[in-house]
C-alpha cells in the first residue's frame, strides 16, 4: 500500500514536470516567432520591402532616404580624377539640426579622422573618449565599397551615439560606384544592435594595413583628411588618425578657452602627441599621462621611428609644466616651426588644406605643417591637452613598400616646397 502511494506520487510529479517542459517549449516557440517577426520587421525597416508593400506604423527612415540621395548623385571626383568622393553619406543629428550661419558653430570643436574598413572598429573606443561631433572619411576599394556602405548604414541605424554625432564620408576609386545596400543582406545578417555591428567590424580587423591595400591601390591619406575636415560644420577641427584619442574633456576645455581667449587668425593649437603600450589603459588627464611617461609606458609619438618629427614640441618643457595642469586649458608656450616637425593641432576651418598629391607613407602631414609655417601661422602648445596613439610604433611593423613610398614622397616634397614660394611670394619664411 505504501509502495503504491509512492508510485502515484512520482507519477504526479513526472506528469507535472512534463507539463512544465511542454509549456516551456510552447513559450520558447512563441518567443522565437516573435523574434523572427521582429527581425523581419527590422530588415524591412532597414532596407524597405522588396515587394513595395508599406510597413504598418513604421516611421520614415530619413537616414536611409538621405543615404539613397547621396549615393544617387554618383559622388564627385577629386581634383586628380582618380577618386570618387561621397561627402556626407550619412549626416549626424548634430549636423542636420545645426542652424545656418557662423554663430551656431562658433564654439564647436569637431574631431576629423580617416580609415579603411579594417580599422573602423577603433570608432567604438574613440567615441567613448570623444563624445562630441566627429567626421569620419572612409576609403574603400573593390568589394569593400559595398561592405563599407552597408556597415556605415548599420552603424548609423543601430548606434544612438553615432546617429547623434558622427558624419560619414566615403572615398573610392573613380571607376567604382557605391550603391545602397538594398540586397546586401549577407553583410548585415544577424545584426540586431550596435554591439553586433562593432563585433562584425572586428572580424575585418587587420585584414590589410591602410598602406598595403590589395591591388597596389594607393591610400589617399591627405585627401581623406580634407574630406573629413570639410565634412563638418564645426568652426574648429582636430584631425587625428583613427587609432589615436585626445585627452578627456577636451571639447569643453577648448570651447571654454576660446570663449575667454579668442584665437588669433594666424594661430593653431598644438596637442603634444604620445604613444602608449597596447596593454595600458589610455590616460584621461595630463597627470595620468605624466605618471605613465615617467615609467616608460608612454613615450613621444614616433620616438623610435622619427624622433625629430615630434621633438620640436619640447616634451621636457611640457611634461614639467605641472603648475598649470590643474587650471583651465591655456597656451603653455608658442613655438616656431622647424623641419621636420609634424604636430597634431586644432585649427580653424579656414586653415590651408592638406596637399592631396601625397599618398601612402611619408611627408603627408609634414607638407601641411610646412605650408602653415610659410603662410605665417604660429604654433601654440596647449597646457594640458594631448593625443595618444594606441601601441608603440616600432621598426619592422610597416608594409614592404614603405621605404620606396617614402623616397617618392621625398622628391614630391621638394617640388612642393618650391611651389610654396610661388603661392606665398611675400612670405619671408621657407621650409
Amino acid at each position: 500500500m505504501h509502495l503504491s502511494k509512492k508510485c502515484s506520487f512520482f507519477k504526479v510529479v513526472l506528469g507535472a514536470l512534463l507539463i512544465v517542459a511542454l509549456l516551456q517549449l510552447i513559450y520558447l516557440s512563441f518567443l522565437s516567432k516573435i523574434h523572427g517577426k521582429q527581425q523581419r520587421f527590422r530588415y524591412l525597416e532597414l532596407f524597405g520591402s522588396s515587394s513595395g508593400k508599406k510597413i504598418a506604423h513604421a516611421e520614415k527612415n530619413s537616414r536611409k532616404e538621405h543615404m539613397r540621395y547621396s549615393l544617387s548623385t554618383g559622388g564627385m571626383f577629386d581634383s586628380s580624377g582618380q577618386y570618387r568622393v561621397y561627402r556626407n553619406l550619412i549626416k549626424s543629428d548634430f549636423t542636420s539640426n545645426l542652424a545656418p550661419g557662423p554663430e551656431s558653430r562658433s564654439n564647436v570643436l569637431a574631431l576629423g579622422t580617416h580609415t579603411t574598413i579594417n580599422n573602423l572598429y577603433h570608432l567604438e573606443s574613440l567615441l567613448e573618449r570623444w563624445q562630441n561631433p566627429l567626421s569620419v572619411a572612409i576609403f574603400a576599394h573593390g568589394q569593400d565599397v559595398e561592405l563599407a556602405t552597408a556597415l556605415v548604414y548599420a552603424l548609423s541605424f543601430f548606434c544612438p551615439q553615432i546617429q547623434a554625432l558622427v558624419d560619414f564620408h566615403l572615398v573610392c576609386l573613380s571607376g567604382e560606384l557605391a550603391g545602397f545596400p538594398e540586397h546586401d543582406l549577407e553583410h548585415l545578417s544577424g545584426l540586431e544592435n550596435c554591439a553586433a555591428v562593432f563585433a562584425r567590424l572586428e572580424t575585418h580587423r587587420d585584414t590589410h594595413r591602410n598602406y598595403a591595400i590589395r591591388g597596389n591601390v594607393s591610400y589617399p591619406n591627405n585627401l581623406l583628411r580634407n574630406v573629413a575636415r570639410s565634412g563638418t560644420e564645426a568652426s574648429y577641427v582636430l584631425v587625428v588618425d583613427v587609432d589615436m584619442a585626445p585627452s578627456a574633456d577636451l571639447h569643453r576645455q577648448f570651447v571654454s578657452m576660446v570663449a575667454r581667449r579668442p584665437p588669433a587668425s594666424d594661430e593653431v593649437f598644438v596637442l603634444p602627441a604620445f604613444e602608449i603600450r597596447h596593454v595600458r589603459k589610455l590616460p584621461a588627464t595630463k597627470s595620468e599621462l605624466v605618471q605613465l611617461y615617467q615609467v616608460g609606458e608612454v613615450r613621444p609619438f614616433y620616438e623610435e621611428l622619427c624622433p625629430r618629427c615630434q621633438a620640436p614640441t619640447d616634451y621636457s618643457q611640457w611634461v614639467n609644466n605641472h603648475g598649470r595642469d590643474a587650471g583651465p586649458l591655456d597656451v603653455a608656450y608658442t613655438l616656431p616651426w622647424v623641419d621636420p616637425w609634424e604636430p597634431f593641432y586644432i585649427g580653424s576651418s579656414d586653415v590651408p588644406l592638406y596637399d592631396e598629391s601625397f599618398k601612402q607613407y611619408g611627408f603627408n602631414r609634414i607638407s601641411q605643417a610646412c605650408e602653415l609655417h610659410v603662410a605665417g601661422y604660429r604654433f601654440s602648445v596647449l597646457t594640458s591637452a594631448f593625443v595618444v596613439h594606441r601601441g608603440f610604433k616600432v621598426q619592422g611593423e610597416f608594409h614592404a613598400r614603405k621605404d620606396e613610398e617614402n623616397q617618392r614622397n621625398r622628391v614630391l616634397f621638394r617640388n612642393f616646397k618650391e611651389a610654396l614660394k610661388a603661392k606665398y611670394p611675400a612670405s619671408p619664411r621657407h621650409c
